[in-house]
């Protein structure tokens, strides 16, 4: 994949891109000489194409005040809408009605947008005699925008494209060996524990759910370290069950071919180690992704077990399909015992409760610590990859206590689920002062334009790198 992002101080092309607000609008439709009564009047998602002096001009609506993400969100849209309009020509856009943010935004917008499943990279934005001219940009700031837009891409249509992989095109040894590629390509230090390892480590909750597998397990991590030796570190956990039947507790079968979304908590993690090393971004990253599927067998782990967790907690299983915070459990406490880590965030497709208070407007999250509420939270708002706080009070505590172990997998009562494993993971992050969980059942994988059915939203790798960015800033 390669962006081209060029310095024109004059128009030589033969398409023009005008994104323009209701406002710049009626200022800049006297350039024209088209009567565009009843055609175009730039409300948002609205698009006309002309020819005027020998250029085709797309002519896109913002609305009447436009955020940054809906800046991004309108070019997304208009890139893949007018994919095959889109001529493999040097392109202008025009910019000088826009601030630095809004450009960057808009540039990112026009390539996420060429996204489509399996990615082929035939849009004419990735066509080598193709580049979008900018004026009013120094060559410097040309090059930064081009990394930066090249880094999200990466990211994100990795994180897409093992989300929307058919379950037997992503089992552990195709998952496995793309980890391999990008630790090789980016430097990453790479350790994985298969089943054997993991006994010997005592990573029991995630045995119980590998063990009923007729794949191997492959508890791995990634090691992103930056070039700044006074780098601060974050810890990142990724559920990573790469299919999900519920297990002897067995889903029913409608939908169930979605359940190969499972992992999208894994994927964001991915999506963003990768944007992280293209723009060598100078915080150091510990990612933990405890690859497994949830099986239904003969060996299969069994409602009534009780397993122990690597720090020692003893689980009893209630229901199978809550497998999730089984996997996390011992990412979250594996890393917290291993690794020192200033920040502390999981991950994961976790709870229809979750998706049944949200929807897909945001994921529910849950914190224990204000400043990392903060953050997230304006990360979360200025990419639209919204977040919405949930309490983690010691009540719920009381709803997963075990006669027969520590703690019970589920709560028996109809109420609270997202809380309850929120509160659930708390009990293994070894009391970390810094800790987020983000449950995205709901958003990471659903609605989308490229498909007719459900599929990956990207969600996640955004709203890390922004937070991440945000922090290597600030530390």
């Amino acid at each position: 994949m390669t962006i081209n992002l060029t310095n024109s101080p004059s128009i030589e092309t033969n398409q023009k891109f005008t994104f323009l607000t209701e406002e710049q609008w009626q200022k800049e439709k006297a350039n024209f000489s088209h009567n565009f009564d009843g055609l175009f009047s730039a409300k948002k998602d609205e698009t006309f194409i002309l020819l005027q002096d020998g250029l085709v001009h797309f002519l896109i609506g913002l609305g009447a005040d436009p955020k940054n993400f809906e800046i991004r969100e309108a070019a997304e849209k208009f890139s893949y809408d007018f994919r095959k309009k889109i001529k493999v020509e040097s392109t202008f856009i025009k910019t000088e009605n826009f601030n630095t943010d809004q450009i960057e935004n808009l540039v990112k917008g026009l390539y996420l947008g060429t996204y489509e499943y399996p990615f082929k990279e035939e849009h004419s934005f990735f066509n080598d005699n193709f580049s979008l001219k900018l004026i009013s940009f120094s060559d410097e700031d040309l090059k930064e925008l081009e990394i930066k837009t090249q880094a999200i891409c990466e990211g994100q249509f990795a994180c897409m494209e093992w989300l929307n992989k058919p379950q037997n095109f992503k089992r552990v040894p195709h998952i496995s060996g793309f980890l391999n590629e990008i630790s090789t390509k980016y430097n990453f230090k790479q350790t994985v524990f298969d089943r054997k390892k993991s006994e010997e480590v005592g990573l029991g909750a995630f045995l119980s759910v590998n063990q009923g597998s007729s794949q191997e397990a492959a508890f791995t991590i990634l090691e992103y370290h930056s070039e700044n030796q006074n780098a601060k570190t974050v810890g990142l956990v990724g559920k990573c069950v790469l299919f999900d039947t519920g297990g002897i507790s067995i889903k029913g079968s409608e939908n169930l071919h979605y359940m190969k979304s499972d992992m999208g908590g894994a994927t964001a993690v991915i999506g963003t180690l990768i944007a992280a090393a293209e723009i060598k971004l100078p915080v150091n990253i510990i990612a933990i992704l405890p690859i497994t599927d949830n099986a239904v067998s003969n060996t299969a782990y069994i409602p009534s077990d009780v397993v122990t967790a690597y720090n020692g907690k003893t689980i009893e299983v209630l229901n199978t399909d809550a497998e999730g915070r089984m996997t996390l459990a011992d990412g979250l406490s594996y890393l917290s015992k291993n690794y020192k880590t200033e920040v502390l965030i999981d991950l994961a497709t976790l709870t229809g409760s979750s998706v049944r208070t949200f929807g897909d407007t945001c994921g529910a999250y849950f914190s224990n610590s204000d400043e990392l509420k903060k953050s997230l939270e304006k990360s979360a708002d200025k990419t639209n990859q919204r977040l919405w706080n949930l309490p983690l009070w010691d009540i719920w505590e009381k709803d997963f206590k075990s006669d027969v172990a520590d703690f019970k997998n589920i709560s028996s009562k109809p109420v609270g689920g997202c809380i309850i494993a929120g509160k659930f993971l708390e009990q293994f992050i070894e009391g970390h002062p810094k800790w987020a969980h983000l449950d995205i059942a709901g958003v990471a994988f659903g609605g989308v334009r490229y498909m007719k059915g459900y599929g990956a939203t990207g969600y996640g790798v955004q709203l890390l790198m922004d937070y991440l960015e945000t922090f290597s800033e600030e530390n």
